[in-house]
């Protein structure tokens, strides 16, 4: 087994109010509601792409989008190529980073979880498409984009049309919502349910690596999250997909530091401690190891 890359300890943004996250964004927004906000994006809001680094917030993170245009969305050592439209459902926590393309319009929602604190059955339990420990995208067409949308389209209406900061209808019409959104998902989705067992250690540990790639650098530690022995991790992991499971590690690693060094103006040295490396020289040996060039020589490239 290859051995740990060397860290140190990083710093990752947290936010925990709804309008101090808005702040880092190029278009303007704010609630008077500090468990809830909702907004309709149009392609026109933004007109060039940007990126926001790796980060995490205190608040739910529940969207649809419908693209117009070339897109790529990566999550999970995953990456999709110009979906139609898709959904997304982000939990409380979870380190996340994403670029933003002006070909994308649809609807946003944050929310708090004090936001359905009326709401007795566990929420994580009643709605799984919120998973604790990592991110849901699912690919839409665009005849279920538009059959989906008037839904998200009351809520949004609602929310515009209280003067009142608790929003109470908005969201109440937001978790029917979410029970619409999860009969659709167990209709659509259900084959995943019948994966085999060690398919679904693979799926939790690509899930868990998107998660915790900047803070977690070893199979020791992501066996540790799955209750598992490192040996049988790693075992498990090269059998099903062929591949050593340090190896998804170092992938997601590089895959946000090429998005840092396109497009942020952050140095080489910034970007290597925000990434968790001891110093510059060791994020460089390791970037130019899985890369073939230095970060300087990639950030070049026209």
């Amino acid at each position: 087994m290859k051995q740990a890359m060397t860290k140190s300890t990083v710093s990752i943004p947290y936010y925990t109010e709804i309008n101090d996250f808005l702040k880092i964004f190029p278009f303007s927004g704010r609630t008077a509601n500090p468990l809830f906000y909702s907004i309709k994006l149009n392609k026109s809001d933004i007109e060039k792409e940007f990126y926001i680094p790796p980060f995490r917030r205190a608040f739910y993170f529940f969207a649809i989008f419908l693209s117009s245009g070339k897109i790529k969305i990566s999550y999970d050592n995953k990456t999709v190529n110009d979906p139609e439209a898709y959904l997304v459902c982000h939990s409380p926590d979870l380190v996340y980073s994403f670029s933003k393309s002006d070909a994308l319009e649809g609807y946003i929602f944050y929310f708090k979880p004090e936001c359905f604190s009326f709401f007795k059955p566990s929420f994580h339990r009643e709605f799984p498409f919120f998973n604790r420990l990592y991110t849901n995208l699912f690919t839409l067409t665009k005849a279920t984009y538009r059959q989906l949308i008037p839904h998200f389209e009351e809520v949004l209406i609602a929310y515009e049309r209280s003067s009142e900061g608790a929003h109470i209808e908005a969201r109440l019409k937001l978790l029917a919502l979410l029970y619409r959104v999860k009969e659709f998902i167990d209709e659509q989705y259900d084959a995943a349910r019948f994966a085999s067992p060690d398919q679904g250690l693979l799926s939790k540990y690509l899930h868990l690596v998107n998660s915790h790639y900047i803070e977690k650098r070893t199979v020791k530690e992501y066996a540790e999250l799955l209750s598992v022995t490192p040996n049988h991790l790693s075992q498990t992991i090269k059998t099903v997909s062929g591949r050593n499971a340090l190896t998804y590690i170092s992938e997601r690693l590089v895959r946000e530091a090429k998005s840092l060094l396109l497009y942020t103006d952050f140095s080489i040295s910034e970007i290597a401690y925000r990434l968790g490396f001891s110093d510059p020289a060791n994020f460089g040996k390791f970037f130019k190891k899985e890369t073939g060039q230095s970060p300087s020589v990639f950030a070049k490239k026209p």
